[in-house]
């Protein structure tokens, strides 16, 4: 249970601690002998700490820098192949409470639809997400105990998994709702949801209270809390970020390198996500009113400090950003990102109108599913549908096990090739389906183990045939 005077979150986001890194890291910003020293220890694939990341984020030296994208390159190859997982958000709801300065769903906002999906419309948006190909959702809602109560996001939750239509079907739910407690999360993990994602928005206690003036998510320390109560109710999967914008990017970056270095000290494995969203426009949210906002050469630089400083951690990316800043930050971490997205409440079993504006943030990215999938084939990349790990219980320590042993890739890669072949089978278009059959037959024998490539080979040939569903 959550204590009020427990100074948890001070403990291991510590604005001193913090703010002594920042000082080594400018110290140490043209040492090349001690950034040598960090890139070489990121070599050994065990992570460096956010003191070592930090002097690396604070390094400008190009000759340097590039060799830390190199080793990005070269550490996401090595525990992610060439694979992208691909998911949509659902905005379920987008009433709120909550007084954020930078979210248009603030409660003062008069301009915003307000907009709650009943069980039939979430039927409808689910069919539509599957009639696109999709097979993992991330929910989002506002938070407002009234309106969005827990009990509605569960029966939520329960409506997407008990859809089954023509050849689709949601098999993987990850949930991104406000912080809550210990016994709200259990009712989530009974209910089966894949990873719990929650943004901390900023680490500076200070500027988190000034953007967050009134509602509950002003409790600065039960918000940054939110993922111990999460994990000590079971759920072992959890996703952190930072909005990037809202505060200087060097302290908001070192703070989420301690967050995740406290959950892997306290519960034995880190988190399964970072999300780095950059602040968008919004209904009522000029992103010029903030005067931190990173460009994408820096953009571009912590995704691939990131990807060294914890390479077992997906590292997800949406369409907030646009095709050209993805495609740059795909090829050094990136592991996941979403396509064909609504931000808006609903909006893909019917478009929303104008005056009907319930969106959280404009896109930067507006294609479709299809012509992602294609893009990202073209990058060399396999466009991954696959939820197996999470229906297999290859979760928490237990997925964390697997992927630094490298297990993992006798499940992974055999895995994104049956889902993109299902993809092929029941949604693309006849371009992308043929681009898509020649790359399979190329990874397939690329595949080491040759009783997984046997058993792959006749799964996707079964796939042809009209089955579904197969996984290692």
């Amino acid at each position: 249970m959550y204590r009020p005077e427990s100074g948890i979150a001070e403990e291991f986001i510590d604005d001193q601690e913090i703010k002594d890194t920042l000082a080594y890291a400018d110290a140490n910003k043209d040492n090349k002998k001690l950034i040598l020293s960090i890139i070489e220890k990121a070599k050994k694939l065990k992570g460096i700490s956010h003191r070592e990341a930090s002097v690396l984020l604070a390094c400008e030296d190009k000759e340097l820098i590039q060799k830390v994208f190199d080793l990005a390159i070269k550490i996401k190859e090595e525990f992610y192949g060439n694979r992208i997982v691909m998911f949509a958000p659902l905005y379920l709801a987008n009433y709120c409470v909550n007084g954020c300065t930078y979210c248009p769903y603030h409660y003062k906002n008069k301009h915003i639809r307000r907009k709650k999906l009943t069980q039939e419309e979430i039927k409808k948006e689910v069919i539509a997400l599957q009639d696109m190909g999709h097979k993992r959702l991330a929910l989002e809602t506002g938070e407002d105990p009234v309106n969005i109560p827990i009990e509605y996001v569960l029966e939520s939750i329960k409506t997407i998994y008990s859809i089954k239509h023509k050849n689709g079907a949601i098999r993987r739910v990850n949930v991104n709702i406000a912080a809550t407690t210990v016994e709200n999360y259990k009712k989530l993990k009974d209910v089966g949801i894949g990873t719990y994602i929650l943004f901390q928005e900023t680490y500076h206690k200070d500027n988190y209270e000034v953007l967050h003036p009134t509602g509950p998510k002003h409790d600065y320390a039960y918000h940054t809390e939110a993922m111990d109560r999460a994990m000590t109710a079971g759920i072992d999967d959890v996703g952190i970020g930072v909005l990037f914008g809202l505060d200087m990017y060097r302290y908001d970056f070192a703070g989420l390198l301690m967050h995740a270095e406290h959950l892997e000290a306290k519960f034995g494995v880190g988190p399964h996500t970072i999300s780095v969203p950059r602040i968008r426009p919004a209904d009522d949210i000029d992103p010029d009113d903030f005067e931190n906002a990173i460009n994408d050469d820096i953009f571009e630089k912590i995704v691939a400090i990131l990807r060294i400083a914890v390479p077992y951690t997906g590292i997800i990316v949406s369409t907030r950003e646009t095709q050209e800043s993805r495609e740059r930050v795909l090829k050094v971490g990136v592991s996941q990102i979403s396509g064909a997205s609504s931000t808006s409440v609903g909006g893909y079993a019917e478009k929303e109108k104008p005056e009907d504006n319930s969106a959280q943030f404009e896109k930067n990215d507006n294609r479709t599913l299809d012509e992602i999938i294609g893009w990202l084939m073209d990058l060399g990349h396999i466009p991954s549908f696959c939820t197996a790990c999470y229906r297999e219980g290859r979760t928490g320590d237990r997925f964390m096990t697997l992927v630094k042993s490298g297990q993992i890739a006798n499940c992974c890669a055999p895995n994104a090739l049956m889902t993109l072949k299902e993809y092929l089978e029941d949604y693309a278009s006849d371009e992308v389906k043929a681009k898509g059959e020649i790359l399979i037959k190329q990874e397939l024998e690329k595949i080491p183990n040759p009783v997984v490539k046997q058993k792959a080979t006749e799964y996707i040939e079964n796939i042809h045939e009209g089955k579904r569903d197969f996984r290692f």
